[in-house]
């Protein structure tokens, strides 16, 4: 598998989680929060879409933070609507997919620019990778303190992980990509 191949995957992956979260969630549990200082599950999203419009417009030729960018204003809790916090997800998600599909692995040691700090393809990516898993990471725990235990887990099930491994031992070594399983029952 080429890197690019796997770096696609793993950004879905997080798509995934991130939607299968908010699934679970109702309207007003997007606008939760759990204290005034803490984000809401649609401030989040806000954020990612501002990020991932900025980093990824363009993402070959110019810099990253784009001069249009607010990211201040991403922080405002202004969506009230679980349309405008999906509207947002999908269009920082659907930018950041147009993006890598016009990236290929002879791409990953050119230079691009984030702030004026020089990266190689392969670092910013492997920058945003992180922001946004941590991102998502936020967004699935604040839906399972929601959620409580009416969860339903997107990974192995707390007491399940000897079946998990029973299970995956049994089958034949082989070459896959960890996010296969996940993405194909979605």
């Amino acid at each position: 598998m080429e890197f690019m191949d796997s770096v696609r995957k793993q950004f879905l992956y997080y798509r995934q989680l991130g939607e299968k979260t908010m699934e679970q969630v109702d309207e007003a549990g997007l606008f939760w929060q759990y204290n005034p200082e803490s984000n809401s599950i649609a401030t989040i999203v806000k954020h990612l879409w501002g990020n991932m419009l900025s980093r990824w417009t363009d993402f070959l030729n110019s810099d990253g933070e784009k001069e249009w960018r607010q990211r201040d204003a991403e922080f405002e809790n202004d969506l009230e609507t679980r349309n405008q916090v999906t509207e947002k997800w999908n269009e920082g998600w659907d930018c950041l997919e147009q993006a890598l599909s016009g990236i290929s692995d002879k791409d990953l040691d050119r230079t691009v620019y984030i702030r004026n700090q020089g990266h190689t393809v392969a670092e910013a990516l492997s920058r945003q990778l992180a922001h946004y898993a941590s991102h998502v990471g936020q967004i699935i725990y604040i839906g399972k303190m929601i959620k409580g235990g009416e969860w339903k887990t997107l990974s192995i099930p707390k007491g399940g992980s000897k079946a998990f491994n029973d299970t995956k031992f049994a089958a034949e070594k082989g070459k896959a990509h960890y996010t296969d399983e996940f993405l194909k029952k979605n």
